[in-house]
């Protein structure tokens, strides 16, 4: 057991701790005040507060970790031994950063609560994160901080064996609209029918006459592909399901037609599924609700995970929605445009509510990379390149490489050539 001392035990400091003591560390932890209890420890032990007790392993604390409520913190980044930290304490310390402080900032994404220029969708951009501005967006940080000091533990403390948590491999099949052309109504053919007889798009009409006339398979339908890429891999894939109604932003057919049905319950069958809230329910609560219920009455069984629409968190409002409707991991933590550890870390974590000041139910697993993210690599090669070399990152600090796909993305749309060739690359790292 790690016992840390402190000056003052906070919600911020048990929850960053624990997180370290469970994911990095592999064993419990407990938490005291109280000096003599300190002293007659006899094992793993740290100080974390203002001023050593000792020659005990101190590291100097950061005022971020005894504070309430969110602030402008003022953030100087530099290098510390080839990765780049912040929260500077000074050299007196075991670290001369404090890692845990700057590891909450991080996974807690207190940085989304502060005044920023949202986008379209009203969505958090990576260009405005202290990762992409200071340049470590591509390095799982608070992975190698922890490893770190996970390091410094174990050399003090040699007669104790920590255990390590091993690489993980989530793929992700997101399904915003499973059918290019299948599966609608007569009035929404006809209008895109319409609309692209005006825009001259005659190709698009042939298309969609061979696949209504069942002569060639829908471009979306992509389905039995990947199940049979599945069986071949030591893996579960998880896909992810948009069930809403149609809207502007939403497009897939509607949960009562019976192709649909059959889909989602042959896919549950194999792979783990989940919900893809539509668009519409980061501001109807009720709406977010009955598509969940719709999507359980289909399936039999809780709908347990989440990955919203484009991407987009509205934190804390739709974490709180997730924990309301008893769903307790969600895949939404990422970047749509560039690749890289939007909270610093690939390892899976409790989300944390900072209005609330407490740590929640909800798992949140967070992804490096998605195929949008791709289309600024104009060549196979460079795909191929970039997607290797954020595996590596993962792999060298024992995180959950998540990878997210889309199914239109590995059909035969022609915006998305050498996809799926990159997608069977993602998989041949199951067996390797």
């Amino acid at each position: 057991m790690l016992l840390v001392y402190t000056h003052k035990i906070t919600p911020r400091l048990k929850y960053v701790f624990t997180h370290v003591a469970k994911s990095y560390l592999r064993t419990p932890i407990k938490f005291t005040t109280v000096i003599e209890e300190f002293i007659s420890h006899d094992s793993l032990k740290i100080s974390y507060t203002k001023q050593p007790l000792g020659k005990e392993l101190f590291f100097k604390s950061h005022d971020l970790l005894f504070e309430e409520g969110i602030s402008d913190v003022e953030i100087n980044v530099s290098t510390w031994d080839g990765v780049k930290a912040f929260f500077f304490v000074g050299d007196k310390s075991e670290i001369p950063y404090d890692i845990f402080a700057a590891s909450f900032y991080l996974i807690s994404r207190y940085e989304e609560y502060l005044p920023h220029v949202k986008d379209e969708f009203g969505r958090f951009t990576a260009n405005q994160s202290l990762a992409y501005e200071h340049g470590f967006l591509g390095e799982p940080i608070v992975d190698i901080w922890l490893l770190r000091f996970k390091e410094i533990l174990q050399n003090k403390f040699d007669s104790f064996t920590f255990s390590s948590k091993s690489y993980e491999f989530i793929p992700v099949v997101d399904v915003p609209s499973a059918y290019l052309y299948k599966g609608k109504s007569l009035m929404r053919t006809v209008g895109e029918v319409i609309k692209d007889a005006l825009n001259f798009k005659l190709k698009n009409i042939y298309k969609r006459s061979l696949v209504l006339s069942n002569l060639r398979k829908d471009p979306y339908d992509i389905f039995t592909w990947i199940i049979n890429k599945q069986k071949s891999t030591n893996v579960n894939f998880v896909f992810f399901f948009l069930v809403g109604k149609y809207s502007k932003y939403d497009k897939n057919i509607s949960i009562s037609d019976k192709r649909f049905k059959s889909l989602l319950k042959t896919i549950s069958d194999y792979s783990k599924v989940g919900i893809k809230p539509s668009y519409n329910t980061l501001f109807d609560f009720l709406e977010f609700k009955n598509e969940k219920k719709s999507f359980e009455q289909v399936v039999n069984f809780d709908i347990k995970y989440s990955r919203n629409s484009f991407s987009k968190l509205n934190l804390p409002f739709y974490y709180r929605d997730l924990l309301n409707l008893d769903i307790h991991k969600d895949f939404t933590m990422g970047y749509v445009d560039q690749i890289g550890f939007r909270a610093g870390t690939s390892y899976p974590f409790k989300f944390y509510d900072l209005e609330y000041e407490m740590q929640t139910p909800l798992e949140v697993f967070p992804y490096q990379l998605i195929d949008s993210s791709f289309l600024q690599f104009n060549s196979f090669l460079d795909k191929s390149e970039n997607f290797i070399k954020i595996k590596k990152k993962v792999k060298a600090v024992n995180g959950t490489f998540i990878p997210v796909f889309h199914n239109y993305s590995l059909g035969n749309i022609e915006k998305w050539n050498g996809f799926k060739k990159l997608f069977e690359l993602v998989l041949k790292d199951a067996n390797d």
